[in-house]
């Protein structure tokens, strides 16, 4: 194991270790002797190991050979320099690619091990005493064919998965090391790897010393047919986003309008219709203006289209973060990937507060017009403004008509109205949010069919 060269300190490298090290594989610096097996007291523990390949299956929701599927998740989410070359171009030939054959060819030797093996060998030995019954008890004949109970992990897209099961069994049935290699050449060229090819959201962490992006696990399912009416706001969006994943030219998007009407949920729901073509968001909070750059260059040779989302953006006067906002977007002296764009939502037009006072101080200012420039200048960095207004009142009703019929709820349909009008009385006014919340409560007192 440890002549891999690539493949290196792996996310689960003390599992991966100990597996091997009870299939045979055990470094020569380990050994009591060539081909000696470890001494009992620091031989790897098959119930530990067992043990964890089940909570990783309970996890990502594996199932079939675990091996299998650890050794092909091993390699999904390990970035090197041929995962990530592969990622942009398939196979890259030449050194590198031989190099990784010589990894490969270790993997290989790991995918034709049988685990059921285990079930009869302790530490090495090839039999157990006459008249013993299996040492585990038959737990690994359970996990190269296992079943889970649930509908799979909470940690990845089901996408993602089945991809991962998938290029287990292929990479168990690969006939030799060339065949093995371009399977994995192919899902990394296909889905990506490490981090980035694996999830779809991101937030930052930028408390050590190099900011740095960590996936969100549970994404909402927001979809855009999800959210009643807005159409041409939801088409603008749509078309700026598309020519961004096609490559063409796209601006950045700030939504604005009032609260409760769908700007957020208009965002999450092009994640989940764009993920598959690429596209990954990244959540960045205010506070976190100055780790962008170092974001950014960590993003930009990566063979994905990252939208950088900023979720109900504004500032009061005193906050100065705007300024260096604006020269991350445009106007520093680096340039902006082409692989990322910036999409913000703000109930505020200017983003920045806004006061009659200010009438009233810029008229004592020698050049009060330069002061206005400077909080407009940030809104003019966004090419794409789209508004979302709060819906009248009948615009409002068709929301609750369409959402009571999605989630079938029992009631004439004056009654309902009278309630959704009572109910908008005194829960925030007319707005997307309102009719949801008053949808949700009425499935959790009414009778739904």
């Amino acid at each position: 194991m440890e002549s891999l060269i690539l493949y290196r300190n792996l996310t689960h490298q003390r599992l991966f270790d100990d597996m091997a090290a009870l299939l045979g594989f055990v470094p020569e610096a380990h050994m009591s002797g060539i081909g000696t097996p470890l001494p009992a007291a620091h031989a790897p523990e098959p119930f530990s190991c067992a043990n964890q390949l089940i909570e990783l299956a309970a996890d990502y929701g594996f199932e079939g050979n675990l091996w299998h599927c650890f050794l092909a998740f091993c390699l999904a989410e390990h970035e090197n320099a041929y995962s990530t070359a592969c990622e942009i171009r398939g196979d890259v030939g030449g050194t590198l690619s031989r190099l990784a054959g010589h990894d490969f060819a270790v993997f290989k030797g790991l995918f034709d091990c049988d685990i059921t093996v285990l079930d009869r060998t302790d530490g090495g030995a090839e039999t157990e005493p006459a008249g013993r019954a299996d040492r585990t008890g038959g737990i690994w004949r359970e996990l190269a064919d296992f079943r889970p109970s649930g509908d799979g992990g909470h940690i990845f897209n089901q996408r993602v998965r089945d991809r991962i099961i998938e290029l287990s069994v292929t990479l168990g049935q690969a006939a030799g090391v060339e065949q093995f290699q371009a399977a994995v050449a192919q899902f990394y060229q296909e889905y990506g790897v490490g981090k980035y090819g694996l999830n779809k959201a991101f937030r930052v962490e930028d408390e050590g010393p190099v900011a740095k992006t960590v996936p969100i696990v549970n994404v909402e399912h927001v979809y855009l047919d999800d959210i009643v009416g807005y159409q041409a706001q939801k088409q603008k969006l749509i078309e700026n986003t598309e020519a961004f994943l096609a490559g063409r030219a796209a601006n950045n998007v700030l939504l604005f309008g009032d609260a409760g009407t769908g700007k957020s949920s208009c965002i999450k729901a092009i994640l989940n219709k764009y993920y598959d073509r690429g596209l990954r968001i990244i959540e960045v909070y205010k506070h976190q203006f100055h780790a962008l750059s170092s974001i950014l260059e960590q993003v930009q040779d990566r063979n994905y289209r990252f939208i950088i989302y900023m979720d109900d953006l504004s500032f009061e006067e005193s906050e100065l973060e705007y300024k260096y906002l604006k020269a991350i977007i445009e106007g520093g002296l680096g340039r902006k990937p082409k692989n990322v764009l910036i999409y913000a939502t703000s109930n505020r037009r200017h983003l920045i507060r806004e006061k009659f006072s200010d009438k009233r101080e810029l008229d004592d200012e020698l050049h009060s017009n330069d002061t206005v420039q400077e909080k407009l200048s940030l809104v003019a960095r966004f090419g794409v403004t789209i508004y979302f207004g709060r819906p009248d009142k009948k615009e409002f009703q068709n929301i609750v008509k369409v959402l009571a019929s999605r989630y079938q709820v029992v009631m004439p349909e004056e009654e309902l109205l009278a309630e959704a009008n009572k109910w908008e009385l005194s829960h925030g006014g007319l707005s997307g949010r309102t009719a949801v919340q008053f949808i949700t409560y009425l499935l959790g007192t009414r009778q739904v069919e």
